[in-house]
């Protein structure tokens, strides 16, 4: 990247010359592109087990496309597919990740501009691709009324209380607010190493004290379920980044208790009957091995990772999780229904065909229209003062 004579020597992790000063952006390290590659590939896993779980792992809407329930069309794929929905969780120990590693050096501006061309390019299409798919096939989705599709538009219409477009946008809700809690806590400042430690250890403790305020605002605005996921990411970068010492590795490893314990009591429940049964012991080995991968990518295990696949791999993750899920069944109905195929054809033709459109949407949505959204968000109007 830059010369080695123009880069500071770093200081001691932990230390106040490490923690107070504002960070510059990190130095390339010499396995950094492969760490990054493996990462990619991480969350392309990630979205194909959350795939995999609305195409084969669950009752609901998917069955009418199938025509039957997944639990007896895949008799034996259901049993590992209800595990899919763990993906989420697994995502938000990357977005933790990502998010305080793309953060650090950048000030709020930056920070938002960064979030905002990243988001809504791919969303705004997803919703469009599925609004007029639930018009020429309302039998699979219905389609909503159009005061409701326009506010989905903004992605606020959880808070809202409007119906959604795109039933994994909730996901989305969730990332905005972590957005926001790291952006005004830690961005604001300029991220340092100790402010990152401090926010990890508050938002653990402020969680607490939310699950027992028994208040839905309380929730809404410290996310004690989903917190422990993100925090631990944001620990694993600060671990990356300065290397690992007790304070860090405590804060991973108190994260992954919390976080298996959500997950253990939000999937499953004594008694479970049906089509689909989840195992405690396998949603915990499930939680600590999505730790365990970012963690590996960490401490820099992953140099070896290095192809260029990854990459697009990674580039694909967002706009194929954002179609997979309505798209998909709508494929499903027409492929399996309609045209007969048997159901594996069905089910590799059709996550075959939502990656190809994800490509599509990556080359022509999200390569032209995210430059171009956060130039114009730079943009002053003539004769305005800089301000920082």
């Amino acid at each position: 990247m830059n010369p080695t004579d123009l880069v500071p020597k770093p200081s001691i992790p932990g230390t106040p010359a490490a923690a107070d000063a504002p960070a510059p952006a990190p130095a390339r390290q010499r396995s950094g592109g492969a760490r990054l590659r493996a990462l990619d590939g991480l969350r392309l896993l990630a979205a194909l087990m959350v795939c995999l779980y609305h195409f084969a792992g669950k009752n609901g809407p998917v069955d009418a496309s199938w025509h039957q329930s997944p639990g007896i069309m895949f008799p034996t794929l259901s049993r590992l597919a209800v595990y899919g929905c763990l993906g989420v969780q697994f995502f938000f120990v990357i977005s933790g990740f990502v998010i305080c590693m793309s953060s650090w050096g950048r000030t709020l501006g930056d920070f938002v501009r960064s979030r905002v061309t990243r988001i809504y390019p791919a969303y705004w299409t997803a919703l469009f691709i599925v609004a007029g798919a639930s018009l020429l096939l309302p039998v699979v989705v219905k389609p909503l009324r159009m005061d409701e599709f326009l506010v989905n538009l903004t992605l606020l219409q959880q808070p809202m209380g409007v119906p959604r477009v795109l039933g994994v946008c909730w996901t989305l809700w969730v990332e905005v607010r972590f957005y926001a809690l790291f952006g005004l806590f830690v961005v604001w400042r300029g991220v340092t190493y100790r402010r990152v430690v401090m926010f990890c250890a508050v938002w653990t403790f402020v969680s607490m004290f939310a699950r027992v305020a028994h208040s839905e605002l309380a929730d809404q605005l410290v996310m004690r379920d989903h917190a422990p996921f993100f925090i631990g990411g944001l620990a694993l970068y600060l671990i990356h980044r300065h290397g690992g010492n007790l304070m860090l590795w405590g804060i991973v490893g108190m994260s992954l208790l919390l976080g298996q314990r959500y997950s253990v009591t939000a999937l499953w429940h004594p008694g479970m009957h049906g089509d689909f049964h989840r195992d405690p012991h396998v949603i915990e080995l499930i939680v600590t091995l999505a730790f365990a991968s970012v963690a590996v990518v960490a401490v820099g295990w992953t140099h070896w990772a290095n192809w260029r696949w990854l990459t697009t791999a990674g580039a694909l993750t967002y706009p194929f999780y954002l179609i997979h899920e309505h798209l998909g069944w709508f494929a499903i109905r027409v492929l399996h229904r309609g045209l007969g195929l048997p159901p594996y054809a069905t089910l590799a033709l059709t996550v075959a065909g939502l990656l190809v459109l994800a490509h599509l949407m990556h080359r022509f949505v999200e390569k032209p229209l995210g430059p171009r959204m956060k130039r114009a968000l730079v943009s002053r109007p003539a004769g305005a003062p800089v301000t920082r």
